[in-house]
């Protein structure tokens, strides 16, 4: 069987086959099918069912070469997209970002996953972004963060961590508290210098617009008109987590974000995030979402490595 699909021009299918033809050699790998172009055409052809799947998976390549360059990580997903009958979800994330960085780079929902995150943010008082590393939890949380603060939505921005130590002591570490505790909100600093730029960054936390601190000094405060993220909430106990909920202000956001399978808490210890998700679950205004491997935007490499993880779990 063969089909073809007419593009706008030759240029398009240079984008679309990738340097070197490395797009259409992993089309052809992935569904078993010969790839060729003709002046303005794509010619597929194989057995039915693949031409099929493969004739899906150009289309939505299109879509995409219009807004961003193909990598294999994207190809990657439009793959599990064509297999989940999810390619429609999938187009959509063609569509407008979320913010732009300091470099230019616009900042928007990579999967399926990611989008119905950032959708659940818009919609919910309190979310909670559950999954492994690399989906852009805490990434996309400080982006509607920012965005929030930009359109005047928000009059502040707080981030939080619960200062545990994964496997390595920092105490022997110079200098006072905040000095010490600075390593572990290193990826909150990293994310909002990277959307807001490092003047503006320092300039907003001088004037505590901005406010990156570790869990405990939420304690005893009400914040109101803010956009707050607790990152890495897997590490919290029962009682920091209540304690962090029931800071929520009028007119705030909470964003919770976590990984269950990487908890660093001693033994004795229960994550106050397990707990949270079922006792929270159901109430209206709070949302929780899981994030799958298929939402990894790492290196491929990673997926596979979770996958890998998972496995050894279930074994």
């Amino acid at each position: 069987m063969e089909q073809i699909i007419t593009v706008d021009s030759v240029d398009d299918i240079i984008n679309i086959f990738g340097k070197f033809d490395e797009n259409v050699n992993r089309l052809q790998k992935q569904y078993d099918v010969s790839v060729l172009s003709r002046g303005s055409d794509i010619r597929i052809s194989g057995e039915e069912a693949q031409v099929h799947k493969c004739v899906m998976a150009v289309k939505a390549m299109i879509e995409r070469s219009y807004t961003e360059t193909l990598t294999a990580q994207s190809l990657e997903y439009i793959f599990s997209a064509v297999e989940e009958d999810a390619l429609e979800e999938a187009l959509k994330l063609t569509a407008d970002g979320i913010c732009v960085t300091v470099s230019g780079k616009v900042i928007k929902a990579k999967t399926v996953g990611q989008r119905k995150y950032v959708d659940l943010i818009r919609q919910n008082t309190i979310v909670m972004g559950i999954g492994p590393a690399g989906t852009g939890k805490t990434y996309l949380a400080v982006a509607m963060a920012v965005k929030a603060f930009k359109n005047h939505e928000v009059n502040r921005i707080i981030l939080t961590r619960p200062a545990v130590e994964a496997g390595e002591k920092l105490g022997f570490l110079p200098g006072d508290l905040q000095n010490k505790v600075d390593p572990y909100l290193r990826p909150l600093y990293d994310a909002l210098f990277d959307m807001m730029g490092a003047e503006n960054f320092n300039k907003n936390m001088e004037k505590g617009i901005i406010e990156v601190a570790p869990l405990a000094y939420m304690r005893g405060r009400t914040l109101d008109d803010a956009f707050i993220i607790l990152d890495e909430a897997q590490n919290t106990t029962k009682e920091q987590i209540k304690m962090f909920l029931t800071r929520l202000g009028f007119n705030s956001k909470m964003v919770i974000t976590g990984d269950i399978t990487q908890i660093d808490l001693p033994d004795t210890k229960k994550s106050g995030l397990v707990e949270a998700m079922h006792i929270l679950k159901g109430i209206d205004d709070i949302a929780i979402t899981r994030f799958t491997e298929r939402d990894v935007v790492r290196h491929k490499l990673v997926q596979d490595i979770i996958k890998a993880y998972e496995k050894s779990r279930t074994n």
